[in-house]
């Protein structure tokens, strides 16, 4: 049985596929735009769906790891192509690794993240703290 994970699967439109084993399509509850489609058609159930990320799907990702609402990021994407909405991608990365959440960029990487002993129990991630960058004394 799987804890509560919140896990996200995004990809871009240039990826082709979800590139995820079928075994793992039903633990992900949570997708951007034309991918949620894909997973709900795969499993025949909804899935929560955000906006396509060139369209803020990409912030509401982020937001919703911010709220501590996303606890995994699946991400694939087509190396070989340039992103029109690149920096949307790389400010959700920045928001993935200050919340210290799992990120799979591969389907390598997501098989080893999604069969991890560490996914069958309780896990604490240690956030970095940042105190002093909250409560700094701003120049006006």
């Amino acid at each position: 049985m799987w804890p509560s994970w919140h896990m996200i699967i995004k990809r871009t439109s240039s990826s082709n596929g979800l590139f995820i084993t079928e075994q793992h399509y039903r633990i992900i509850n949570y997708a951007t735009g034309t991918t949620g489609s894909m997973l709900e058609k795969a499993i025949d159930q909804p899935v929560t769906k955000f906006l396509s990320g060139p369209l803020g799907g990409d912030q509401q990702i982020g937001a919703s790891i911010a709220e501590g609402r996303i606890d995994v990021l699946i991400f694939f994407w087509d190396p070989m192509e340039a992103q029109p909405h690149d920096p949307d991608i790389k400010a959700l990365l920045r928001v993935a690794a200050t919340w210290n959440i799992p990120v799979a960029c591969s389907r390598a990487t997501a098989d080893f993240l999604l069969t991890s002993p560490l996914m069958h129990q309780e896990y604490e991630a240690i956030l970095t703290d940042y105190s002093s960058y909250t409560n700094r004394k701003l120049g006006v």
